[in-house]
């Protein structure tokens, strides 16, 4: 549709979802929010589905709350409070997301960044948590920023809301890839990622997040049951077998 501002195309198991609103710098007004939520929607129930990309058009992947629709509106009517389900989305998606960034982000655009399980930027991207200098905290995408940066540097990035570029984000642990070549990373990682099992992806990204016992022996004791399930579950003995017939597991997308 010609009006929309997040389009959505499945290739060969490859869900790319684009953000198109360069007028605005791809701001997440009301408009591009539903859509890509409902895109992630989309992408996180199809069973050919195994990757989603995230992407843009324009010179900016993101560049955090639509300032026009947030101004003169109520704490109650702020678009911010639709933006921790997106998040939420990205975080919990049973597909790994690569986040793929030709662009600068900025406040809301990093916490989508940070959502996502792999992020890479073009070398002249630019980053910053610009909210203090607006009068505003960056407290929704603290929940998904925090647990990848290193705590000093977010301190002090938060604080100052100094821009950063993606040397740098890649060193606080924002971003995976720093590359002159987007698309030829991006690819990289998705013929990686494609070579997973579909169920063993998504228990594991809900592994990686779970919060831990200090008890080791219940933490042995549930990683031993998961474990098990998957080696004994229907994935585990067909990469079992293909590995002893030397031949790639029936998950692995044909090569064409």
């Amino acid at each position: 549709m010609a009006d929309e501002l997040v389009h959505y195309e499945v290739q060969r198991g490859i869900a790319t979802i684009t953000l198109d609103s360069p007028h605005n710098r791809n701001a997440l007004s009301s408009q591009l929010r539903r859509e890509l939520k409902e895109h992630l929607t989309s992408a996180a129930g199809d069973d050919q589905v195994r990757v989603v990309v995230l992407t843009h058009t324009g010179s900016v992947f993101c560049s955090g709350m639509d300032l026009k629709e947030a101004a003169g509106a109520s704490a109650g009517d702020q678009g911010v409070n639709e933006f921790p389900a997106i998040l939420e989305q990205l975080w919990t998606s049973p597909k790994p997301v690569v986040a793929a960034l030709n662009g600068p982000a900025r406040a809301g655009g990093v916490g989508i960044v940070a959502a996502c399980d792999i992020s890479i930027a073009a070398t002249g991207a630019t980053f910053a948590f610009s909210e203090v200098r607006i009068g505003v905290v960056p407290a929704v995408i603290s929940v998904t920023v925090l647990p990848r940066l290193l705590p000093r540097q977010a301190h002090e990035l938060f604080l100052t809301g100094e821009t950063f570029d993606a040397k740098r984000a890649v060193e606080i642990g924002l971003l995976n890839s720093a590359t002159d070549d987007v698309d030829a990373e991006v690819r990289r990682y998705t013929d990686m990622l494609a070579l997973g099992a579909p169920n063993a992806l998504a228990a594991t990204k809900e592994m990686l997040q779970q919060e831990r016992s200090t008890n080791l022996g219940e933490v042995f004791a549930d990683m031993l049951e998961l474990s098990a399930q998957h080696f004994g579950g229907p994935e585990g003995q067909e990469g079992i077998t293909a590995f002893k017939e030397k031949r790639r597991p029936s998950w692995v997308p044909a090569e064409g």
